[in-house]
């Protein structure tokens, strides 16, 4: 009883840490610098501001390069410059941003131009195309940006039967379609949302010929569905979900996904990996994930970070 009831009142002071967008503390930076495979700055900086306050008063603080000034680095009072530097301190050096819609697919591909450290993503999510009035004009403006050389990846598409229903899905599926129509147009990455849905992606992949490179965001199989995609060549990234208690399942896939084939993720500010599960996430949490996936699998730490970053670099190209 005193347990429970312990967890409950930890689960409410989560919530609340959560609503007041307080940021967890840094962890022990990594020896070995690593990648977030797939973030959402424009979300985390606008509903939660800056991971830990203010960049400047962290130690190391130093502004990242930026493309749009010769290199010298962001203004101080920047978020996106201040998140970028709070990651690179615990060693996460490299961030893709992933768009979800239009807006934020522009939004990050402009920040890509902006900052060495960020390469962009850009797609309609797949519970964004039953919603638009217009699909097919939306299409053609996340294709106008595909072609962008800080663009590297199209994504996150895929199919969701979570959160949509059954009247949604044939509009998902022609979006899922003409996004791996863009990857392969354009040779980019394909970075896949599937929740609920795994034998649908696989079908509609193999329909289509799937891109050279495809990357299952937020990995959310068992071990039999990782062998499956690890068998295609997928590459299989994992969130802060993997630390989760209840997350048996994934833990069973991460140990039979190759090094060569994995990648970690933040999907920032959501799935905070433990011990801190509810409270914003942001890049500067992942060596929390990445210590954990070493822990569970056997793998030393310093060899997995080496793989993960040229997996990350083989996928999305030099940053």
């Amino acid at each position: 009883m005193l347990a429970a009831m312990s967890e409950q009142t930890e689960s409410r002071k989560q919530r609340a840490a959560r609503r007041a967008g307080e940021f967890p503390p840094a962890p022990e930076a990594l020896a070995v610098p690593v990648l977030d495979s797939h973030t959402h700055l424009d979300i985390t900086v606008s509903e939660y501001g800056v991971p830990l306050g203010s960049a400047r008063s962290e130690p190391g603080w130093r502004a990242p390069q930026s493309r749009a000034n010769g290199g010298s680095g962001g203004p101080a009072d920047d978020p996106v410059a201040a998140a970028i530097a709070v990651a690179a301190g615990v060693g996460v050096d490299r961030l893709v941003q992933v768009g979800v819609d239009v807006e934020s697919s522009r939004w990050g591909a402009d920040v890509a131009e902006r900052y060495g450290a960020v390469l962009a993503t850009v797609a309609l999510h797949p519970n964004e195309a039953p919603r638009l009035a217009d699909l097919d004009t939306a299409l053609r403006e996340i294709e106008a940006l595909a072609g962008r050389d800080r663009v590297r990846g199209i994504g996150e598409t895929g199919m969701d039967f979570f959160r949509t229903g059954d009247e949604g899905r044939a509009a998902q599926e022609e979006s899922f379609r003409a996004h791996i129509a863009i990857a392969k147009r354009y040779g980019k990455a394909l970075v896949i949302h599937d929740r609920d849905a795994h034998a649908d992606v696989l079908r509609i992949l193999d329909d289509e010929a799937a891109p050279d490179t495809v990357v299952l965001h937020c990995f959310s199989g068992d071990a039999d569905f990782a062998r499956e995609c690890v068998r295609r060549g997928y590459l299989l990234s994992f969130a802060g979900t993997v630390t989760f208690g209840s997350a048996t399942a994934l833990r069973e896939a991460a140990a039979v996904t190759p090094p060569g084939q994995l990648l970690v993720e933040t999907d920032a500010p959501y799935l905070t990996p433990m011990p801190h599960r509810g409270r914003p996430n942001a890049s500067y949490l992942i060596p929390l994930t990445v210590r954990f996936l070493a822990e569970t699998t056997g793998a030393d730490l310093d060899e997995l970070c080496a793989a993960i970053s040229a997996t990350g670099e083989r996928a999305f190209g030099p940053w």
